[in-house]
């Protein structure tokens, strides 16, 4: 097959998105496929008669994908570093390429990729792609509508509100919440513009921080709890097996995420019985249906420490790829290597969206 891997962008997840892609990438050319890791944002400025071409280019792409670094990009600099001025999202060549491949392998993540917009943009022109659809890519990347959802389909959450410009200077009494707290914003992945507080000027610091993360509009504040986290991926509607995550300093952050050793990752975990296990993944897989998603996904779990229950924080559409990513993690303890778990997602996406009725 011709794939288009379709990475980077303008997100605070750029650099994760592009190890991501170049991951994908390779593991398809090593499948046999004619694959190219494309940046979504700079796109491919070459001979419009020769794309055709760029599916054979020697380097398949790969060049753009540097690393991660232990910080968010610079995304003020990404805007002002691409050589046309245009101020549409996707860069030269990028629809054109798309439409060539068999199918394009979203490998964004971050609210461009997965808040639904590029997914209906591709479905309004015609373009394959794989992951989620765009509904379901909405609802779960928007986490104060992920969690009422999750209230009413019975998914146990913890409560929470969101604050706007308007009314994130009222007083927390007044909110009906009390310290300490998980400050996030309402749009966003990788634990960026993530705050736990214990202090008023915590709170308010996290505040004025979270709201300059990727132009958030909303930030979510839900009660702090203290216990062990999980990550549960799904896969065609069920859930692989748990991964438990323990990281180095105690906060699994954006540094601890990605870089080597930043985390000791256990799947299947060794702190929870085969029968909380199995009542996680059942959680999983109703969440994954309750917000609409198709394909894949992945559900972060905590487990509260004080009395042993556990509850879902978030939902991720489009979960990452790297070698330290969660779901190629849980993929492989349930006999699926990474190779093959890329081709299963493609498999799937078609299946859900382009198989014609029989």
């Amino acid at each position: 097959m011709k794939i288009i891997v379709l990475a980077g962008g303008l997100s605070p997840e750029r650099d994760v998105s592009l190890i991501s892609g170049a991951g994908i990438c390779r593991t398809l050319l090593e499948k046999g496929h004619q694959a190219f890791l494309l940046d979504v944002f700079f796109g491919l400025p070459y001979d419009s008669a020769r794309l055709e071409e760029v599916f054979s280019l020697p380097d398949h792409g790969l060049s753009i994908a540097k690393g991660i670094q232990t910080t968010a990009p610079d995304l003020k600099a990404l805007r002002t570093a691409r050589q046309d001025d245009s101020s549409c999202y996707l860069g030269p060549n990028v629809t054109e390429l798309c439409r060539m491949a068999d199918i394009t392998f979203i490998a964004l993540h971050g609210s461009d990729g997965e808040n639904g917009k590029i997914q209906a943009t591709f479905d309004l022109l015609g373009i394959r792609y794989t992951g989620p659809n765009s509904l379901g890519c909405a609802l779960s990347m928007n986490k104060l509508v992920a969690k009422q959802v999750f209230k009413m389909s019975r998914v146990p959450t913890p409560r929470g509100t969101s604050l706007t410009a308007s009314t994130k200077d009222l007083p927390l009494e007044e909110l009906g919440y009390y310290l300490p707290l998980v400050i996030k914003p309402c749009s966003g992945g990788s634990s960026i513009g993530v705050y736990i507080v214990h202090t008023e000027e915590e709170y308010r610091s996290a505040i004025h921080q979270s709201f300059y993360v990727d132009g958030q509009e909303e930030v979510v504040i839900e009660p702090y709890i203290k216990g062990r986290e999980y990550a549960c991926s799904i896969i065609a509607g069920k859930a692989l097996p748990i991964v438990e995550i323990i990281p180095k300093d105690g906060i699994f952050n954006y540094a601890n995420k990605y870089q080597q050793g930043g985390a000791a990752e256990l799947c299947p975990p060794v702190s929870l019985d085969s029968k909380t296990q199995k009542k996680m993944r059942k959680a999983a897989e109703k969440a994954f249906l309750s917000l609409r998603l198709d394909v894949y996904a992945r559900a972060d779990f905590i487990v509260d420490e004080s009395d042993g229950k556990f509850y879902c924080l978030e939902m991720n559409g489009l979960p990452g790829m790297t070698p330290a990513s969660l779901m190629p993690k849980a993929a492989k303890a349930a006999g699926l290597e990474y190779g093959d778990l890329c081709e299963k997602i493609i498999e799937e996406s078609i299946a859900a969206r382009y198989s014609s009725p029989e």
